[in-house]
């Protein structure tokens, strides 16, 4: 694959760079005293390359509109993995996480893709986050990527081979004149957010409610019984709140109500649970197997959310998906990401029994040689090409380079307070 014809962020442009060096253009403390000792970085250095073995040789990450960083992971082979290492309005910091990581993984055989994510994760002393995660996500996605690259198969025939030959994605849609053109496009399945003319308040009225629920009802009108429509509170509904509205929506019967509180109040999301027949959906803000294991054990969500570029990458996401199994559980990736993050998605569906739907943003089309295709009955066939089956459109990635996309700053209209967006 040529490299795009732009620059980029080289990890590791020479295996001959020291450590030290590199940690120094990393940190931007070249020259200073602030540099930690060498032995504050230490790892084991590779072995003696034997014949057959592969090395990885440098790590390139690059911005790509409208919020995205993709991953090149390269080998002495010439085979190159690629991953979303993403987290949304911190680009810069997932960068210099990157290069942070990268002295552990030049010179390292990429095949042993579980061995790394361990050292990667358990070698940092403040285990866990979203940053470490995140990072360690898009690592995990290009290394898998390159072992079936190597062995000439799909990422999924490595856990096992297909449960499915396609996968259900869903579009979105705010009303009900979008309703109706995501379903002349073949979507089956929609999700939506809470209408409201301003931010929710702690405690609403029922004209807030009644806005609501009139919008999803004007949905479900336009859509019909057979549309399996979600409803996402986003974490910015409180939970006094999300109670009524659940209420209002259950004659309507919403596929799933995702993020009714702030993810991390568990034990209320579980009173939520407990207080209704929908199902509850979760886990985009939730990282690792250990952050899944709460809501599983509290019954908080019978629907999780685990996001490919946040929660571990494919490695992670498939041990939580066998943890939500044994609950019974059914996995819905998030991804309001690119094609790669996608098509990681698709091989995670592909390989375990308990899917539900796949969330997507964007099918490709200006990022990929193939992007995938909607099909007629609302899925896109699972990749059939060897690792994640994807290749960049380096032609079309020209005029996407680099961004600066942040987070919105979301305040009230009332009196300027900082609200949830």
């Amino acid at each position: 694959m040529k490299k795009p014809p732009i620059k980029q962020n080289r990890v590791g442009k020479s295996s001959t760079v020291s450590r030290r060096s590199a940690i120094q253009s990393v940190l931007g403390l070249a020259g200073t005293s602030l540099l930690l000792p060498l032995s504050s970085y230490a790892h084991q250095p590779a072995a003696k390359k034997e014949p057959g073995q592969v090395r990885i040789s440098r790590l390139e990450t690059f911005l790509v509109k409208p919020r995205w960083i993709f991953l090149k992971i390269h080998t002495d082979e010439g085979v190159v993995g690629l991953g979303e290492p993403l987290l949304e309005g911190r680009a810069l910091t997932i960068q210099t996480a990157i290069k942070e990581i990268e002295p552990y993984l030049v010179g390292k055989d990429p095949r042993q893709v579980v061995h790394h994510w361990q050292a990667i994760y358990r070698h940092a002393f403040y285990r866990g986050g979203p940053i470490l995660t995140s990072a360690l996500s898009g690592i995990d996605q290009a290394l898998w990527d390159i072992k079936g690259k190597l062995l000439g198969v799909p990422v999924y025939e490595l856990f096992g081979g297909p449960t499915r030959d396609r996968v259900r994605i869903y579009g979105r849609a705010s009303n009900a004149e979008d309703m109706k053109k995501r379903k002349q496009e073949g979507y089956t399945v929609i999700k939506t957010g809470v209408a409201k003319k301003q931010p929710a308040g702690i405690v609403e009225n029922p004209a807030f409610v009644k806005y609501a629920i009139d919008n999803f009802a004007s949905l479900r009108e336009a859509g019909g019984d057979e549309m399996d429509i979600g409803i996402d509170f986003h974490g910015a509904i409180s939970p006094q709140t999300a109670k009524l509205l659940i209420k209002e929506l259950e004659p309507f019967q919403p596929m799933f109500i995702e993020e009714p509180c702030q993810a991390q109040n568990v034990d209320v999301m579980a009173d939520i649970a407990r207080g209704t027949h929908l199902p509850i959906a979760t886990g985009e803000r939730i990282f690792t197997k250990w952050g899944f294991r709460e809501i599983l054990e509290k019954g908080a969500a019978s629907i999780l959310q685990p996001d490919i570029c946040h929660a571990g990458g494919l490695t992670e996401c498939r041990l939580i998906a066998g943890m939500a199994e044994a609950y019974y559980a059914a996995i819905a990736p998030h991804n309001p990401m690119g094609p790669i993050s996608l098509a990681c998605g698709l091989h995670l569906a592909a390989s375990i029994p308990n899917f539900l739907v796949q969330e997507q943003v964007s099918l490709g089309e200006g990022y990929l040689k193939n992007p995938f295709k909607l099909q007629s009955d609302g899925s896109v066939m699972i990749p059939q090409g060897p690792g994640l089956g994807v290749e960049l459109d380096e032609d079309a990635l020209e005029d996407k380079i680099g961004h600066d996309w942040k987070n919105p700053e979301s305040y009230h209209p009332f009196d300027g307070s900082v609200v949830d967006w």
